[in-house]
């Protein structure tokens, strides 16, 4: 779920789920089963990893449920209002 699923629209705030975590120096193929909120608006960078973003970073994309996921993602979208 992102603010702009389309071809050629421009997002800055996603709903995604996060990769897997990094163990032992070796990473995981698969995917998590818990998403973040990334938002360009804030600072963020989509192309960074969780742990290499900043605290305050941190605490807005979560790690959240899917169901969690999708009303922070919404409560944030209401801090950016459109032009």
């Amino acid at each position: 779920m992102t603010a702009g699923d389309r071809p050629g629209q421009d997002w800055t705030i996603a709903l995604r789920r996060q990769s897997a975590r990094v163990l032992r120096g070796r990473a995981g193929g698969r995917r998590s089963g818990e998403y973040e909120v990334v938002c360009c608006d804030c600072g963020d960078d989509p192309t960074l990893d969780y742990s290499q973003v900043s605290p305050e970073l941190q605490r807005i994309r979560g790690p959240y449920t899917i169901t969690a996921g999708v009303t922070a993602y919404v409560r944030h979208t209401q801090l950016h209002p459109g032009p």
